[in-house]
């Protein structure tokens, strides 16, 4: 699962000016391609401060027309570059679903949808998740590519990290049960819910102090509540580490597994424990190629 990786796309000609806007557009090693990459960044960062700067109230009755303009501007440019990436590739559609083209269109439908909807040209700052794009200009594309290493871990997790949730709500009911019984509406603990947002904001450690309890009790019990909160809080940063070394010690066996090819008729992915060649019995190499 690689949720930031690039779909392959190949070129909808060979030549003229649809293969060349194409190798400006997903091509990320050339000049051309890498100013392209560049102002499309410059352009990104600055319709989002637009947006923010819009949304401050007097300096929207100051320069509306002139925010207003410039936004329209920027929708304008992203729906360009939108149209031309799905005009130069083979099949549109690839593009359209992948995550990167979901991404784009969301830049760019909000604007449209304040010709309609009120207030939803502030879903505009969906645009900062375009500036995933700089980590390709910084060649550091394996880097996005490799999150879903991290994702795949979180949900090989999931099970124990919701029975983990789940103790952790049983104990905030418990916690916060007890405490409107002990110190009660006269203390701020006017209900069951707010003396469950008590419990929660005392097992993080936070401690607001908007709600205090008052009673020698009520304090006992806080004080095993802090104590249950500092032990608890590692617990899910514990399973997903475990989580993710498994995962990365699979992936490392799976990619020394391919690495490792037979010298005589070339298969690949032996086990990392074989010595001869599954297919024509030749002897294999003692180490793994990189």
């Amino acid at each position: 699962m690689r949720p930031f990786s690039a779909p392959q796309l190949n070129p909808a000609t060979a030549s003229g000016w649809r293969r060349t806007w194409f190798d400006i557009i997903y091509r990320h090693d050339t000049r051309p391609s890498r100013n392209f990459d560049l102002i499309l960044v410059v352009a990104i960062i600055a319709s989002i401060l637009v947006v923010m700067i819009d949304s401050v109230q007097h300096l929207h009755v100051a320069w509306s027309d002139w925010l207003y303009v410039i936004e329209w501007g920027f929708t304008a440019l992203f729906t360009i570059e939108y149209l031309l990436r799905l005009a130069v590739v083979k099949r549109p559609l690839r593009y359209a679903v992948s995550i990167w083209g979901i991404i784009d269109l969301l830049s760019i439908l909000p604007a449209y949808l304040s010709l309609f909807i009120p207030g939803a040209q502030s879903l505009l700052v969906v645009r900062a998740l375009r500036m995933l794009r700089v980590f390709r200009i910084l060649k550091l594309t394996r880097y996005i590519e490799e999150s879903g290493v991290l994702l795949q871990s979180l949900w090989r997790s999931r099970r124990k990290i919701l029975l983990f949730l789940f103790t952790v709500i049983t104990i905030t009911i418990i916690a916060g049960t007890l405490m409107y019984i002990i110190e009660g509406p006269a203390h701020g603990f006017s209900n069951i819910p707010a003396s469950m947002y008590w419990a929660v904001v005392t097992m993080a450690t936070v401690g607001f102090g908007d709600i205090v309890p008052q009673t020698v009790l009520g304090r006992f019990v806080t004080s095993v509540l802090i104590l249950i909160g500092y032990s608890i809080i590692a617990v899910p940063t514990g399973i997903y580490t475990a989580e993710l070394a498994s995962t990365m010690r699979e992936a490392d066996m799976a990619a020394r597994r391919d690495a490792r090819g037979c010298p005589q008729c070339g298969l690949e992915g032996h086990e990392p424990d074989a010595r001869h060649c599954r297919r024509c019995g030749s002897a294999l190499p003692d180490t793994f190629n990189k």
